[in-house]
């Protein structure tokens, strides 16, 4: 059964009572489980957990580092194209909005990464925005085998494929996909996309699952944290995530934490997430996910970033630029603001400082089968 399937049962009006109702007790009772289970997570991350958050946090690490070590790989995005034919009210590509349109070619992206590996980055995650009629599978896939010998891992966050165009790209050196699923709340999904592909709420959760079935090597999801209520996301997410490491055993699972920061439409955000919250859905997560990727990006500020290192982050964005081929020219049309604006180099020192040791890579192209 597909998690679009499994969803509609959660009913967030509902899940937003429960967690609301939980009590002192229930969230006694999820920490005295050696694992908490995803029944456990509406305690964990409601009101009633906040004075119990120092010891989430202190399970929270351990686990990470239990599983991790104490390591954080980096990896750097590289735009390709900011074209797209949706209509997100909270995205910079949105169509209709008045930025500069523009596409790489494939030696413009050659050059472009060929700066991500003088920086250090042997994992790059291809990032396109959604008009496969413009910037499609075809020059996704030429630009794959271009930088195929540069990089040791290949992600792609980009508009939803058809199972044999997802195994096409896992063939060509894609090990790993990322689609957000932007909330797994229905009703506030139809608000946000009132027009554009991206609408079909189920057909985008399902894509994640044509990836898995493609065989890619990680499964990335999340949410673009301030649309709905946190907690509520917090839940769903926990569910997709676990669905999808039972479906596909042998697929790593990744769950980011993107918060909506300004793309210079002035969108301002319904449910905005503050810092303690964003830290406290983290480690709540982390109790019942100890064993995926969790991945945070230069959206969030330096400070924060660094408090993340140690909680649970296990992978991080360095040096991003978010319009295409910004990392030789100056770039326009960009998705969003960047935050923590820190050198790549910075940014390793700072893990190195804390004790971590920065991972360029994390995964060898040799190992492919």
């Amino acid at each position: 059964m597909p998690f679009s399937d499994q969803i509609a049962p959660l009913r967030f009006e509902a899940l937003a009572e429960r967690i609301a109702d939980a009590t002192p007790a229930q969230v006694e009772i999820a920490l005295s489980r050696e694992r908490p289970g995803p029944g456990d997570l509406a305690a964990l991350v409601s009101p009633a957990a906040v004075p119990s958050l120092q010891i989430i946090k202190e399970r929270a690490g351990a686990i990470t580092t239990q599983r991790f070590g104490r390591v954080v790989n980096l990896y750097a995005p590289l735009y390709l194209s900011n074209r797209c034919t949706n209509h997100c009210a909270y995205c910079g590509f949105t169509s209709g909005s008045d930025i500069e349109r523009s596409d790489l070619s494939v030696e413009e992206a050659v050059e472009n990464a060929s700066i991500l590996v003088e920086e250090g980055f042997r994992h790059v995650l291809l990032v396109t925005g959604e008009d496969p009629g413009r910037y499609g599978v075809d020059d996704i896939e030429k630009v794959v085998t271009a930088i195929g010998g540069m990089f040791h891992s290949i992600s792609i966050e980009v508009f939803p494929m058809t199972a044999d165009d997802y195994a096409r790209l896992e063939r060509a050196g894609v090990d790993g996909l990322t689609l957000y699923q932007e909330t797994y709340d229905p009703g506030c999904y139809a608000s946000m996309h009132p027009a554009g592909p991206k609408r079909d709420f189920a057909g985008r959760l399902e894509a994640v699952e044509r990836g898995g079935g493609a065989g890619f090597r990680t499964l990335g999801i999340g949410a673009l944290l301030g649309l709905a209520p946190w907690r509520c996301e917090a839940v769903a997410i926990a569910a997709h995530a676990l669905h999808l490491s039972r479906r596909f055993w042998r697929s790593r699972i990744a769950v980011s934490f993107p918060r909506i920061v300004p793309a210079g439409r002035g969108f301002d955000p319904p449910c905005p997430v503050m810092d303690d919250e964003f830290v406290h859905m983290m480690a709540a997560l982390r109790l019942v996910l100890p064993d995926a990727e969790f991945v945070v990006s230069t959206r969030e500020p330096a400070a924060l970033r660094d408090r993340l290192v140690g909680l649970a982050v296990t992978r991080m964005s360095a040096g991003s630029k978010t319009a295409p081929g910004a990392y030789v020219t100056r770039g326009a049309g960009e998705q969003f603001c960047v935050v923590d604006d820190r050198t790549p180099a910075e940014v390793a020192d700072m893990l190195v400082r804390q004790g971590y040791d920065p991972v360029w890579k994390d995964f060898d192209r040799t190992l492919r089968g």
